[in-house]
C-alpha cells in the first residue's frame, strides 16, 4: 500500500469501537504520523464532544496538532488547530432558524407520514444543528456502539416490507425527498439502517472543504488521500450507507476502504478490507514506518 500524505477516517467503528473506548490504542500512530507532517482528518456525523470525550487533540503536541482536523457533524462543522493548539473553526455551514425549523416540520410530517399509512413508529432527534434524526428501529438498542451493527441492514428491509413500503429504504428517502419539496426545501438524506438522518449537508461537505484547503495550502492532491471508513455498505438501488459521501466529484480519484466485515455491496470505488478497528489501526501503523 503506498504512503498517504493525508487521511480520513469516520470515528465511530473505525478508529474506536465505541465512543466510550480509549482513544490511547489509535492515538500511538496517529501521533508519529501527525509528527511526520501526514494530514490527518476525523470525518464524522457527531460533535467534538464524543471524539475520545472531546480529548483527542490532547494526545498531541502542539506542533502535532497543525496537521490534525476534524469534519464534524455531517458537514456542519470543520477544525484545525491554532498556533497555541486550540481547537479553530475553520468554517460552518449551519441553516438559519427559519430553515432548521423547516428540517424538524419535514421530519414530523415525515413521522406521521410512516405511523399512519404503514404503521411505523418512529423517534426523532431534534438537537443536530443541522439536521434531524428519525429512529426507524426503534425496538432496536446499539448502547455504546452507535454505527451499523451486523444484520441491521437485512433486518430493516424485512421490517419495512412486512410494513408495505415500496423499494426498501429507497421508497422511504423518496417520501423524504418528497415531503421535503412539498416544503420548498430540497433536502439529503443518508441512512445508516437504524436511522434516517434528514437535513441540508452530509459527509461530502467535510471531506470537499478539506481535501480543496490540503490541496491549496499543502499541495496534496486527492490521489495522495485515503479515505477510511465502517459504513459503506449497500441498501438497494444505489443507496450506500454515510461513509459512501465522502466519495465526491473532488474526491474520487483518492483510495477509500472499508474495514467493515458485513456482507454486502460497496461503491466500485472501494476496497473492502474488513477487520473493523484493528485494521485500521494497523493501517495507521503501517503507514508510520513508511
Amino acid at each position: 500500500m503506498k504512503k498517504y500524505k493525508a487521511i480520513f477516517f469516520d470515528w465511530d467503528g473505525t478508529a474506536v469501537i465505541s465512543r466510550k473506548a480509549s482513544a490511547d490504542k489509535v492515538a500511538e500512530p496517529m501521533k508519529r504520523l501527525l509528527a511526520e507532517g501526514v494530514k490527518l482528518a476525523v470525518i464524522s456525523g457527531t460533535t467534538m464532544e464524543n471524539i475520545a470525550g472531546g480529548r483527542l487533540h490532547e494526545y498531541f503536541g502542539i506542533e502535532e496538532r497543525k496537521n490534525l482536523f476534524l469534519g464534524l457533524g455531517r458537514g456542519a462543522h470543520n477544525y484545525s488547530f491554532d498556533k497555541e493548539g486550540v481547537p479553530f473553526l475553520m468554517e460552518q455551514k449551519i441553516p438559519t432558524e427559519e430553515d432548521i425549523l423547516k428540517i424538524h416540520d419535514i421530519c414530523y410530517e415525515i413521522h406521521k407520514h410512516l405511523l399512519h399509512t404503514y404503521r411505523i413508529p418512529t423517534d426523532i432527534v431534534f438537537s443536530r444543528p443541522n439536521y434531524c434524526k428519525i429512529d426507524l428501529m426503534v425496538g432496536n438498542h446499539r448502547g455504546d456502539a452507535l454505527f451499523l451493527q451486523e444484520g441491521e441492514r437485512e433486518g430493516l428491509l424485512f421490517f419495512l416490507e412486512q410494513h408495505g413500503i415500496k423499494g426498501g429504504i429507497k421508497g422511504v428517502i423518496n417520501l423524504a425527498e418528497r415531503i421535503g419539496k412539498e416544503h420548498g426545501m430540497p433536502i439529503l438524506t443518508t441512512t445508516d439502517a437504524k436511522y434516517l438522518e434528514v437535513g441540508i449537508s452530509s459527509k461530502s461537505d467535510n471531506v470537499d472543504a478539506l481535501c480543496g484547503f490540503f490541496q491549496k495550502e499543502y499541495g496534496i492532491t486527492e490521489k495522495e488521500c485515503a479515505f477510511w471508513g465502517d459504513e459503506y455498505i449497500g441498501f438497494g438501488e444505489g443507496i450506500y450507507g454515510s461513509d459512501s459521501f465522502m466519495i465526491t466529484e473532488k474526491t474520487k480519484d483518492g483510495d477509500f476502504y472499508d474495514v467493515s466485515d458485513t456482507e454486502g455491496e460497496r461503491p466500485v470505488q472501494v476496497k473492502r478490507v474488513g477487520g473493523g478497528v484493528e485494521s485500521f489501526i494497523r493501517f495507521l501503523e503501517e503507514q508510520s514506518m513508511r
